[in-house]
């Protein structure tokens, strides 16, 4: 079993930044990729920006040019870097990971995905 803990979230004002982390633990020979995504209320869950086992990253339109995502193998956590936030990022922030358990799962592309439980990030004045 593989378990995914977001971390980071908060209450932040309109421009500010915060970071985002996620770990990925358990039964994990490799992490094929890491992707974030977010839930406003209301609203249906979206995705927001992912990254792959060599780092290529892709990020939906409305947050390029103000989030970063990078990722630390060795640690099997993916970072989610917010810059210039706004009011329209209000959301809870899922972090899903795509993870081959062994080996054998490798070679075949045979990858499972698990969600973490979410982060609150509030944007507002």
């Amino acid at each position: 079993q593989v378990q995914v803990v977001e971390s980071g979230g908060g209450l932040v004002q309109p421009g500010g930044s915060l970071r985002l982390s996620c770990a990925a633990s358990g039964v994990i020979f490799s992490i094929k990729s890491m992707a974030w995504y977010r839930q406003a209320p209301g609203k249906q869950r979206e995705w927001v920006a992912y990254i792959t086992s060599n780092s290529i990253t892709n990020f939906t339109d409305s947050v390029k040019g103000r989030f970063v995502i990078s990722r630390d193998n060795a640690k099997n956590t993916v970072y989610l870097q917010m810059d210039s936030l706004k009011p329209e990022d209000t959301a809870v922030y899922y972090c899903r990971a795509t993870v081959y358990a062994s080996l054998y799962a490798s070679r075949k592309k045979q990858g499972s995905d698990y969600w973490g439980q979410g982060t609150q990030v509030t944007v507002s004045s």
